[in-house]
């Protein structure tokens, strides 16, 4: 039997943790590993003894982002776009409040469900960014949450340019709560769930809602106006191009625009 492409197991009274285990492809979001993350999310929020879910990724990389096997398949475009989409969403908008640990690197739609979570905590070396660009694909599902994390030129920067950062920066741009040391990060996800666990579970579960509430145009309906973006490029000659330059190991040759 094929062991689970997700793990989850009891970090402490009333926290839930959940491990991409799918190591030997850098934890890639295949169909197959969103929709067991979707399970195990599930799970978690059905069992009212528990508060906290915190998210983390098997072996030396906390997630790759999209299965680049699947992403170049316009057959599934639609399919792993909804479940993007949902994944990120849910993470959001769970009753659980969510602690994201970032181990080696949290790339494109890693990175998303990084930025998806309450909190995130990275190693100081950490490899983060949102390259969609440089794959010719466009971060749209991602935009939604970090328009309202980020400033908007630090938005700009690293969307626009494609670059990988260090966990440092992510902390000093407001994209990660805190940037430590590889034995510093389950400590310090375990302190702020703590922290969090003071508070009443409904007057906590209320607190996200309203902050969800608050902003000018709902969390669904942002992530609806970008999946039309997300499917278009999923769809489009470039993400053929930027996926085989990727895998060849060269500069993609894109087409000269008109």
């Amino acid at each position: 039997m094929s062991a689970a492409l997700v793990l989850s197991e009891a970090a402490g009274p009333g926290i839930t943790r959940l491990t991409l285990n799918r190591a030997e492809k850098r934890n890639a979001l295949s169909i197959d590993l969103v929709q067991a993350l979707l399970a195990a999310l599930t799970a978690a929020e059905n069992d009212a003894t528990q508060r906290i879910l915190i998210l983390t990724g098997a072996g030396p990389v906390f997630c790759s982002g999209l299965d680049l096997a699947e992403a170049g398949d316009p057959a599934r475009a639609h399919q792993s776009a909804e479940l993007i989409a949902q994944v990120l969403q849910r993470l959001s908008e769970s009753r659980l409040v969510s602690i994201a640990v970032v181990r080696g690197a949290a790339i494109a739609g890693g990175a998303g469900l990084m930025s998806a979570c309450d909190f995130a905590y990275a190693e100081e070396t950490a490899q983060i960014g949102y390259p969609e660009t440089r794959r010719g694909l466009v971060a749209a599902l991602v935009m939604t949450f970090l328009r309202r994390q980020l400033r908007e030129r630090d938005a700009r920067r690293i969307l626009l340019t494609g670059e990988i950062f260090s966990g440092r920066h992510a902390e000093s741009i407001g994209l990660v709560n805190g940037a430590l040391a590889g034995e510093q990060l389950m400590p310090a996800a375990l302190k702020i769930a703590a922290e969090v666990m003071q508070g009443g579970p409904e007057a906590v579960a209320r607190t996200k809602q309203v902050l969800a509430q608050l902003w000018p145009s709902p969390l669904a309906t942002d992530l609806e106006r970008a999946m039309a973006t997300h499917i278009a490029t999923r769809q489009s000659a470039e993400i053929q191009e930027g996926i085989a330059a990727f895998r060849e190991k060269r500069p993609p040759r894109w087409a000269r625009g008109k």
